[in-house]
């Protein structure tokens, strides 16, 4: 018999405590409670941030923290792309050439995709993708659609699939033009595909009457071979990312039910890995990973939004989330809310049967009610980067038939100060900040709704307000955060939603890059310009939806649990609060994000 040292290069090691950071394979005896330890393999899917639109039957390619999905269907064949980071999903190139049940192959900055369908047929279109557009490239022989794609965008394979009949023909591309290759043995549409052109795996898929197949096929860059080893549920519209010799396949349809069930492949071998299984059971659905240890899974029929991600380690990943929190003492909505997650006050805001002056203040237990607001008010502008023991709110709307104000009050951690007024008089606007420079830009100019809407900025030094530079766009009820030196505005009413995003630098305004989901009338979190997110939404779907800002990029986050509007957001990007907001009935519910963590997983085995 074999030492474990001979075994794994290391010996079991006597402890009184365990170990902080073990290696894997490590095991050692704990002296203190008398157990033998070591490292156990955690294999789970874990919800991920959503796509911020939702399809069926896309293309994909990449791995876990870099993938790529283009086209699917939504209520028609789409041509949008979205590109995922591990956190979230953000707007990519669109297709030259929308259409739905396309297969993808490559990375996420150097893509292909091929085939597929758009009304009124199957289509032959090839595009390239380089990461921020697609070119179209040499087109495909045969037009066709869900058939077993493998390779890099140079180098690809694409096999069977529908014309609509189900074929078992096969082409491969160079990078500069598709030839034929070797027949599957088996004709299949809705097959899985990993692996590259000289070493690829197809498996499972829907035969055309009389049903379904798990048989599995190997391709060395001259022929397919069917392996004696066929997946261990039946079905077919499942997603499979990976290599020949490590893969995974997820999901899918079983020809009476859609299925959640993942299978894990050797290289010989399918395992199935139930209970592990995609919670939500879905078909033609799409996904990406390197091997069989990692993957994302994204969309499906009917058009899911929902992401997952598969890991195999010896950590525990707890997903990002948002979960419930201490309710407010005063049900409102178009306030607004300062500090971080764990201490901030909220002030005024509207809720039956007028403007609000209430004050709640957070100390990461409870609320308690502290000094009201000398004006009362909604639909105001505030500092969002300084503590909230000093923050500045100016403007709003002060009655039910919405009264405009120029107001600005400070508040010291006690009380309110009405101190010098903002020289325009206006409501919706955004602020930016601290209480001794800060920003005030965008809104309704006075009189009341229907007034047109503004791009002016002013700057606020602590006593006094001058003329900032001109938003790019003017709108109300956006967003804002940052300094007034490195300040951000983004969304708002245009009319309609917007994603605009602009950023400021102490005296103009530049345009980057968009939102994920053009967005209004939301909670504002974080605290910089390179750390801002946007909470809830009044004007489009999802309602309950998250995004966030990093300097760069926006992307989508977890889905709130409860949909609202103009609530208040306090916070950062991993450790956010949302309070109140319209359901659209006013709320005092409160809910909390934290950021996705990992810990080590220690398992305890017997001695004997």
């Amino acid at each position: 018999m074999a030492a474990y040292k001979d075994l794994v290069g290391q010996k079991i090691t006597k402890v009184t405590s365990n170990p902080g950071e073990p290696k894997t394979g490590q095991m050692w005896y704990n002296s203190t409670d008398g157990k033998l330890r070591g490292l156990g393999i955690v294999k789970a899917w874990a919800s991920g941030a959503p796509i911020a639109s939702g399809r069926a039957s896309a293309g994909g390619a990449g791995i876990q923290t870099a993938a790529l999905m283009c086209g699917g269907y939504t209520t028609a064949g789409v041509a949008s792309t979205e590109e995922y980071s591990g956190s979230g999903w953000s707007a990519g190139g669109d297709l030259n050439t929308g259409r739905y049940a396309l297969r993808a192959a490559g990375t996420q900055t150097a893509a292909l995709a091929f085939g597929g369908y758009m009304p009124p047929g199957y289509v032959t279109v090839t595009e390239s993708y380089n990461g921020t557009s697609w070119t179209n490239a040499p087109a495909l022989n045969t037009g066709r659609s869900q058939g077993s794609p493998a390779g890099t965008s140079t180098a690809a394979l694409y096999a069977g699939g529908g014309t609509p009949t189900t074929i078992t023909n096969s082409e491969e591309y160079d990078g500069s033009s598709w030839s034929e290759g070797d027949n599957l043995n088996t004709a299949r549409t809705v097959v899985g595909g990993s692996g590259i052109q000289t070493a690829a795996l197809a498996a499972g898929g829907e035969l055309g009457p009389p049903g379904y197949t798990a048989a599995t096929e190997l391709y060395d860059g001259t022929s397919w071979t069917t392996s004696p080893a066929s997946l261990n549920v039946i079905k077919g519209g499942q997603a499979q990312s990976g290599t020949q010799t490590s893969s995974l396949a997820y999901g899918g349809y079983t020809g009476t039910a859609v299925t959640g069930a993942t299978e894990s492949w050797d290289g010989t071998t399918w395992t199935n890995l139930s209970p592990v299984a995609l919670a939500t059971a879905r078909n033609a659905t799409q996904g990406a990973g390197a091997d069989s240890t990692s993957a994302v899974c994204f969309g499906g029929d009917p058009q899911k939004s929902e992401t997952e991600e598969f890991t195999s380690s010896t950590n525990t990943i707890t997903a990002a989330a948002w979960a419930s929190g201490t309710a407010i003492n005063t049900a409102r909505n178009s306030f607004g809310g300062f500090g971080l997650q764990t201490a901030n006050i909220i002030a005024g805001g509207y809720g039956s049967p007028n403007v609000k002056n209430e004050t709640e203040e957070w100390d990461g237990t409870s609320w308690t009610e502290k000094s009201n607001l000398n004006t009362a008010r909604s639909h105001y502008a505030g500092s969002q980067a300084g503590p909230y023991t000093a923050v500045f709110i100016t403007k709003g709307n002060t009655s039910a038939s919405d009264t405009s104000t120029n107001a600005t009050e400070e508040w010291d951690g006690s009380s309110w100060t009405t101190v010098t007024a903002n020289p325009t008089t206006g409501q919706r606007n955004m602020g930016a900040g601290t209480q001794t420079a800060g920003l005030s830009f965008g809104g309704l100019q006075n009189p009341a709704p229907p007034a047109p809407r503004v791009a002016t900025t002013q700057e606020y030094d602590g006593t006094n307000w001058t003329s900032g530079g001109d938003l790019n766009t003017a709108r109300n009820d956006g967003g804002g955060t940052g300094t007034q030196t490195a300040g951000l505005a983004y969304g708002g009413d245009v009319p309609g939603a917007s994603a605009a995003t602009e950023e400021y630098n102490g005296t103009a305004w530049t345009s980057v890059n968009n939102m994920a989901i053009a967005s209004g009338y939301y909670g504002e979190c974080g605290q910089s310009q390179t750390d801002a997110m946007a909470v809830g939404n009044l004007y489009a779907s999802p309602d309950n939806g998250c995004q966030h800002y990093d300097g760069t990029t926006w992307a989508t986050r977890p889905l709130l649990g409860t949909a609202r509007f103009d609530s208040a957001g306090s916070g950062t990007g991993t450790a956010a609060m949302v309070a109140g907001g319209g359901t659209p009935g006013n709320t005092n519910a409160v809910e909390e994000f934290t950021g996705e963590t990992t810990a080590t997983n220690i398992t305890d085995f017997t001695t004997s």
